[in-house]
């Protein structure tokens, strides 16, 4: 191992999306990371399907696609920490680790003495990161939390979706469980900044995720829309609150996403629509003026983009230097000139003995790239090895532990 994380070892005890996705961040960046399930069950991904990973005859294998997305380059150990002898093994365990990750609900390992305050006594310099829903103090802190939820709660809902009076309006939530992919990226941030941090004093510490606290600060401009008037800002379908043209528009054959970011954009727009008279408009010359008057404008532009199709349009815009692209399904997505150059999809030998399909990390670092080194594990098919080069356990030793059900 190579990566720029390769001395690190991660003792993951997540399960779902976000602390497995901040897991799997890490061992993408080289860090070993160990994942630990409970015996017969694993993570409550592993049964999300289908649809399901195919063998090389076609038939489903159980391996669940859900599990896929969040678990490559790590080893499956399978510990039921609910047994004296289970939480003494993940004692040890997290004795030689660096970082552990954590999901469950605030003080819900305490009573197996795998909380923080337990685990720093053991190991000083370990980095111990709590996902939860709401964090570890607050009125919510005791409630479970997931992302559809705190999508709703945090406010994304409140802006996703077409705008009241339109058919089909009403609050949306994102295709994607987006709040819990992002927390798990802040997390991997958080830790990366801890163990910085332990570079320089040797000391570890806790790192405290929220999913709502991440969801509120992703906001972004919408917050500061609303944090700046006091208005909250309402649904507006696809368009953009503070940019005009900045939607879907109707083309010959389907729809096009213009994304006009300046005033000289949308001048060359409206140069290659035939519609030059609207740039000197007052009411559209400048992008203030275009917000103003957006439910003008905007369906002016509609009647003028569907007498081309969308590859026509894309064609004549992009030569112009006006921003736009098409709306792809997932289909076209993987079939696109770009994704297939970067590389994006990729598919690792399974221990199944088939192909899993994997989405590429974005991440590119010039001396230490990310490594592929093993596909998403079978359910504990590195406990042994797991066992043995780090506690030193003998397999007889394994074995009575898995005749008492504690692996």
């Amino acid at each position: 191992m190579s990566g720029a994380l390769a001395h690190i070892r991660v003792l993951d005890l997540s399960r779902v999306l976000a602390g497995p996705w901040a897991g799997q961040v890490l061992a993408d960046l080289g860090a070993e990371v160990i994942k630990v399930e409970r015996p017969g069950v694993g993570d409550d991904t592993r049964h999300w399907g289908p649809p399901y990973l195919k063998d090389a005859d076609g038939k489903d294998t159980g391996e669940a696609a859900y599990f896929l997305t969040a678990n490559r380059n790590k080893q499956s150990l399978t510990i039921d920490f609910t047994q004296p002898e289970g939480q003494r093994i993940v004692r040890e365990l997290a004795a030689q680790c660096d970082v552990l990750l954590e999901n469950f609900k605030v003080g819900g390992l305490a009573a197996y003495g795998l909380d923080y305050a337990a685990l720093k006594a053991l190991n000083p310099r370990l980095i111990y990161c709590s996902i939860t829903g709401f964090g570890q103090d607050g009125p919510y802190a005791k409630r479970a939390g997931y992302d559809f939820m705190v999508q709703g709660l945090g406010g994304l809902m409140s802006l996703t979706g077409r705008a009241d009076g339109e058919e089909g309006a009403g609050p949306m939530k994102v295709g994607v469980a987006l709040t819990d992919i992002l927390t798990g990226l802040y997390a991997s941030v958080g830790v990366l900044a801890a163990l910085n941090h332990r570079e320089q004093t040797g000391i570890g510490q806790h790192v405290d995720l929220a999913l709502l606290d991440v969801q509120v600060a992703c906001l972004a401009n919408q917050a500061m829309n609303y944090l700046t008037t006091g208005v909250p800002p309402k649904r507006l379908g696809n368009a953009h609150p503070n940019i005009v043209p900045y939607q879907d528009f109707p083309t010959a054959d389907g729809d096009i996403i213009l994304a006009v970011g300046n005033d000289s954009q949308f001048r060359k727009f409206c140069e290659v629509a035939g519609c030059s008279e609207l740039a000197d408009d007052p009411r559209f010359a400048s992008n203030k003026a275009r917000v103003a008057n957006r439910e003008v404008l905007v369906p002016m532009l509609r009647q003028t983009t569907v007498f081309k199709t969308t590859a026509e349009w894309i064609s004549l815009l992009e030569q112009a230097g006006v921003p736009c692209g098409p709306i792809n399904n997932l289909a076209q997505v993987f079939e696109d000139a770009q994704v297939k150059a970067r590389g994006l999809r990729l598919d690792m030998p399974h221990a199944l003995g088939c192909l899993a399909p994997q989405v590429a990390s974005p991440i590119r670092l010039s001396a230490t790239p990310v490594e592929y080194r093993q596909a998403p594990p079978l359910l504990g098919q590195h406990t042994e090895q797991v066992l043995q080069s780090l506690l030193g356990m003998t397999l007889e030793q394994i074995s009575e532990l898995r005749s008492a059900g504690v692996l």
